[in-house]
């Protein structure tokens, strides 16, 4: 086998190279359902939730809703102290979860005010305070922390470089600062520079969104794994095809396959979410009917419909227009 067959080791586990990153009320449980028909053996990681909020949880309904199909799953928390971690923890670990993650990436100006989120990458001393209590509360279970370039400043090799000695199994990078958020290009070279720094796994995040960038990103930097964020949103199968155009092997979806998965998809979000499914679809729907003709017009029909019949209607109308 290639790298590219070959897989990567997190901890004691291995997985694909192409991970689902988390994407903040798009991949929940009825998307990773999804994601998982397409990509048996794949990581996927949950939304961030902040230990703090996991604590006080006491129904799991927002906090811990996931099913066991979704597996192999990595739980992604924030944190801006050590406070909440043990009560936190010991509920995500009853529940069963493959591998905790700690977000330090985060550029959102809600989570930065905290104290959360990259702005830990401009406070190492509480960082590594908080990665030192959960190295020693996961035990045997893969502990990952996802990092910027930095917050104000650049010190991602610094940083990767502590939480190695943290006792962290592997490092997921998004190499630009936090005032970028997420525009402007990746910093691969920075990318390439933590690489070498460190022996533990780096995953990168940020600019990948199909074989030919997966493939570049990798001659550029030597990443181990690529953790594909904004580019699944809309394509559950992306972890499949950027597997299948690895191994040299054609993948394409015809239209009608597309919105046969669309429905799927509307399916899954009825039944996870009750009526509220439909308008927690509307944030889906452009991306999965986006260049078919005809589907301009009738999708914004269908971004305000309130029965839930008549989009799967117009979904299939759709789907006929595009054969």
């Amino acid at each position: 086998m290639n790298f590219w067959q070959e897989p990567i080791k997190i901890g004691s586990l291995k997985f694909p190279r192409f991970i689902a990153g988390p994407l903040d009320g798009i991949t929940d449980s009825p998307f990773r359902r999804l994601v998982r028909e397409y990509s048996p053996e794949e990581l996927q990681y949950t939304e961030m939730r902040h230990v703090a909020c996991v604590a006080h949880d006491k129904t799991g309904v927002r906090s811990l809703r996931f099913d066991v199909h979704e597996r192999p799953l990595s739980y992604q928390i924030a944190a801006n102290s050590v406070d909440y971690i043990d009560a936190a923890l010991d509920k995500i670990l009853a529940k069963g979860v493959d591998i905790l993650d700690l977000n330090v990436g985060c550029p959102a100006k809600n989570v930065i005010h905290t104290g959360s989120g990259s702005a830990l990458m401009g406070d190492l001393p509480r960082l590594k305070a908080i990665v030192t209590r959960l190295r020693e509360k996961t035990g045997s279970i893969p502990l990952t922390i996802k990092i910027r370039a930095g917050f104000k400043c650049v010190n991602a090799v610094e940083v990767a470089q502590m939480l190695q000695d943290c006792g962290v199994d592997a490092i997921s990078l998004h190499p630009r600062l936090q005032k970028q958020k997420f525009e402007g290009q990746p910093d691969y070279a920075l990318a390439a520079q933590v690489k070498k720094a460190i022996s533990i796994p780096l995953i990168i995040s940020g600019g990948v969104v199909n074989w030919k960038t997966a493939k570049m990103v990798h001659e550029m930097t030597g990443v181990d794994g690529f953790l594909i964020g904004r580019g699944i949103w809309g394509k559950p199968w992306k972890l499949k095809e950027l597997k299948e155009h690895a191994a040299g092997n054609e993948f394409r979806l015809d239209n009608k396959m597309i919105i046969d998965c669309a429905l799927k998809h509307f399916e899954y979000m009825l039944e996870y979410y009750g009526p509220h499914g439909l308008y927690a679809f509307r944030k889906h729907l452009p991306f999965y009917v986006r260049g078919i003709p005809e589907a301009a017009a009738l999708r914004t029909k269908l971004m305000v419909e309130e029965s839930a019949d008549v989009i799967k209607e117009g979904l299939l109308y759709i789907a006929s227009k595009g054969e």
